[in-house]
Formats: structure tokens, sequence, C-alpha cells
């Protein structure tokens, strides 16, 4: 750069670009973050009806960011054991921590309030300079800098250009990276919902004919809800308001919980997986879900936004160069063999658990009963633990 700085323009404050902000906070890099979103979309964030099922490993790396205390104590809930469904039948295999091991599967927090505690977190910071409400309508790499074309008119140049705009992100395909896109013709309904039963800290995962049913515990009696049905049945449920609402919702969950009652509303997200063919360009990047969108099934799109804006960090805080081409090639050969196994076993297992056929409706069934074996359900646990939390 001509004005001596290491400067670092990232699209998107989404939670991978706050992330990656944050990673570098005290150093000497510049970092510009560019959001289309309101300055109050930001430090405001609305109920969006999503809960974030958090790792272990994401707990302390957001401890060891500063953000993990500004989460309220009593918006932190606990997931205590896993229990898998299939169809109609009563057997669950059940998924729990080792016998050694006192903590929790995970730990569940709103989307919205993670949103708020890493914008607190690097609004603070003194090398952080936020725009919002603008664009980037075209960037390209001249020498060795990037020069951006924004929405409003002004040019902006930097040594390195991350891109954490979205599962959808606008930039890659101008660094000439091609995404695999895969729509599923689902679509996920999340909200927070009462109901009879208690279901003492587990998480249900219930594989249904034509639905797939989440249950994440928050308190005895409420529970956020994660319904993945086709397209037309949820626009027809969401369409519903009130009783009609929870009478539906309650029939789609065979009453297995009992009767009921959404606290608010259903929230809708069109479900699309996608998965970069690179992760970096000369003098570029990709985080969160511009680099992998993930099924929810597993839950671990936050986890590996979140670890891989922080590896991507760590590699070039003390670069010379932040856009240094060997240091970002070693970001993409860490984060492609920490996400794509899992990114792989997740389309084979959603392939297999929403196949409503009934040869498939028994291999999933006989695959429940396998997978409750000591060794499938220690090596399932790890898998739900994520790589690298041992």
């Amino acid at each position: 750069m001509t004005d001596g700085k290491r400067r670092i323009a990232v699209i998107g404050a989404g939670p991978a670009g706050l992330s990656f902000a944050r990673a570098l906070a005290g150093t000497d890099t510049e970092i510009i973050l560019l959001e289309r979103q309101p300055l109050s979309a930001l430090s405001s964030p609305a109920f969006d009806g999503r809960e974030i099922a958090l790792t272990h490993r994401s707990v302390r790396s957001l401890c060891d960011l500063g953000v993990w205390p500004r989460i309220p104590p009593n918006e932190v809930h606990a997931m205590r054991q896993a229990k898998v469904l299939n169809g109609r039948s009563r057997f669950a295999m059940t998924i729990a921590p080792g016998a050694t091991d006192q903590r929790p599967l995970g730990i569940l927090v709103s989307n919205h309030l993670l949103r708020r505690a890493l914008f607190e977190a690097v609004h603070q910071q003194s090398n952080v300079t936020l725009r919002t409400g603008v664009a980037v309508d075209q960037a390209q790499v001249e020498r060795d800098r990037v020069r951006l074309k924004l929405s409003d008119g002004s040019i902006l140049e930097s040594d390195l250009l991350i891109a954490a705009d979205s599962r959808f992100s606008q930039i890659r395909g101008q660094f000439g990276i091609s995404t695999d896109i895969e729509p599923l013709g689902r679509t996920m309904l999340v909200g927070r919902v009462r109901h009879e039963a208690d279901v003492e800290g587990a998480v249900t995962e219930w594989f249904d004919r034509g639905r797939t049913v989440a249950l994440l515990p928050l308190d005895r009696g409420l529970s956020s809800i994660v319904l993945t049905l086709k397209s037309a049945d949820a626009d027809a449920l969401s369409a519903l308001t009130g009783p009609q609402l929870d009478r539906q919702l309650t029939q789609y969950c065979r009453g297995r919980w009992g009767v009921m009652s959404v606290e608010d509303r259903l929230h809708a997200y069109p479900l699309t997986l996608t998965y970069a063919h690179r992760f970096v360009a000369d003098r570029f990047a990709l985080v969160g879900d511009a680099a992998v969108g993930m099924h929810p099934v597993t839950a671990h799109g936050f986890n590996f936004g979140l670890a891989g804006a922080i590896r991507l960090a760590k590699l070039i805080a003390d670069a010379p160069d932040v856009g240094d081409n060997q240091r970002l090639a070693h970001y993409a050969t860490a984060h492609r063999a920490e996400t794509r196994p899992l990114y792989q076993a997740t389309r084979a297992l959603v392939g297999l658990f929403t196949d409503d056929r009934p040869v498939a409706m028994a291999a999933r069934h006989a695959a429940l009963r396998i997978g409750a074996s000591r060794p499938t359900r220690s090596a399932l646990r790890a898998l739900l633990m994520q790589p690298g939390e041992h």
C-alpha cells in the first residue's frame, strides 16, 4: 500500500467476517468491514429463530476472542445428550458424553445474541473501520493490491480481500472461483415452541416420512424446533397462525412431545448446500458460508466458519504481506482438510435419511441399530464434537 499500512477489506459483517476481524485485534493491520445492511441491523440484530449449536472448541475460541462474556448466562443452554429416531419407531440411538467426560455434548446460543456479542467486541477495536449500507460492485487485483469499486462510487484499495458474504457470495466468481451449489427443494422452519413433554436436555433429531424434525432444549417445556419440509409444505405451514399453526405443528410431530404452541412465529430458510472449488485466489480468500455452506443437520456451519476465520487470521497476523499467497494456500489446505469429509458425510446422511422409499426406511433403521453399538456411538460423538476437539 502506498500509505505503508497493512490493509484488509472484508465483505460481510456477519459472524465469519466479525470473527476474522476480532482475531486480528491488537495487530497493526487495518481492517475495513463492508456491509450491505444498516448499522442498526448489526448493533441490534433481531431474533431470527436460529439457535446455534456450539462445540466446546468454539466456546473456547469465543472466550479467547473476548466475545463469550458478552453472552447473557441465562441464554446459554446445555445439550446433555442427543437422540436420533427414524419414522414411527420408538427406538432411539442415543449419543451422550463419554463416561469420564462431565461436559455436555455442546452448547446452544441464539444466533442473534452471538452476532450482537461479536459486533460489540469488534466495534470497540481501534484497527477496524465499519462501512455499512455499501456493497462491492467490482474487485480486481492490480499488481500487489486489490482495487475495489463500491456501490457508493468510491474506490478502496487493500492488500487482501476477504469474502464473508454468505453462501451466495457475489464476489467469488469475479476471482474465478466456481462453486458446487445444490438447492435441496426443502425449507427449514425454525422457532421457539412450548411443549408438554420434558425433554431433559436431550436434543432430538427425528427423520420421519416427508419431514425432518429437530428439537433443541432451551428450558423446561421450551425448545427450539427445526422442521425441514418440502418447500411447498413449508409455505403452507408458514401461512398458518395462532391455534391453527399450533395444531398443525403438533400433528407434524405426531404428538411425540404433547401439545405444542409457537412462541412467536416460524422463520423460513430455503436449504441450499454450497462448497467452493477453491478457498483462495491471488490476494483473495473465502471464509464462513462463502467457502462452505453446510446442511444444518450436523449443526457445524457456525463452528466451521469460526474455526476457518481464526485459522486464516493467525496465519497472516505476523506476515509482512497479509496477501502472501503461500500463507493463503496453507489456510486453504487446512480448512479443506477439516471441512470436506464432514461436508461429504453430511450429504450422504441427508440423502439416506430423507429418502422415504421402504428400502431406504429399512436401511436407516438398521443404521441406527448399528449406530447404537459402543464403537460407532463413540465415533458419532466425536463427529458431533468436530475434528480437533480432543
